[in-house]
């Protein structure tokens, strides 16, 4: 088996900075982890708030502390520095080799969705963003690792995409007539669910787009680890 990582991304049409930050790391114990947030401080989208929120939970997960307590710890200091100005959706997800499972935490309100058997499931349990109280624990599921097993997450820019214009989609039939057409890598997955996403906003996306994709792969080519990451330059 192999686990794959794919990340997709725009930002709001006519801004050079993304609000949205995501990063993957290596966990201490084996397996990889995805951290994604979107961040606004006293209303407005800011891109250092969700970098500051993904590196303390990046700095609290390589450390050895368990996801959900690296997420109360960071959600407990951010609220105590910003004094409940700040609010932040995050999205957490990891493969974790020592246990052998995927740990799917949420502060969100956009729901995440999982291919398992060739089904597609929405995973929408009631989760909150994080920075306006001290305590948000966020919504945790734990899957065991296994063959064909998908986990998707996007950000809020991709989920209301359209929503101006009162477009209604389902995400669930979207994403299954995709797979059911052909066998699409993480990162083709990804890349349809984002260009999906500015088609509805008509080519011009009304906020930060992040679309995130981990996989399982019943193939493995070699031993090797490989990332990569592709990113335009303004000249």
């Amino acid at each position: 088996m192999e686990l794959r990582i794919a990340v997709s991304k725009i930002d709001k049409y006519g801004h050079a900075d993304s609000g949205d930050t995501v990063e993957i790391i290596e966990r201490p114990n084996g397996g990889l982890s995805v951290v994604m947030a979107d961040g606004q401080i006293e209303g407005k989208n800011n891109k250092a708030i969700s970098t500051m929120v993904t590196h303390r939970v990046i700095n609290h997960i390589s450390a050895g502390v368990r996801d959900s307590a690296a997420i109360r710890a960071a959600v407990s200091s951010i609220f105590t520095e910003f004094n409940g100005k700040v609010k932040a959706n995050l999205n957490v997800i990891s493969a974790d080799l020592q246990t052998d499972t995927i740990l799917i935490s949420r502060n969100s309100p956009v729901p995440v969705f999982l291919i398992s058997d060739d089904m597609v499931e929405r995973l929408a349990s009631a989760s909150e963003p994080l920075g306006n109280r001290i305590e948000s624990n966020p919504t945790i599921i734990e899957l065991q690792i296994k063959r064909g097993l998908a986990v998707i997450a996007f950000s809020d820019g991709v989920f209301n995409a359209g929503s101006q214009d009162q477009q209604i989609s389902d995400v669930v039939t979207t994403i299954d007539a995709f797979i059911d057409e052909q066998e699409p890598s993480a990162q083709e997955i990804a890349d349809f669910l984002l260009q999906r996403a500015i088609r509805m906003d008509e080519g011009r996306p009304l906020d930060d787009m992040s679309v995130i994709v981990l996989s399982v792969s019943s193939q493995s080519i070699d031993q090797i680890r490989r990332m990569n990451v592709t990113m335009t330059l303004n000249e």
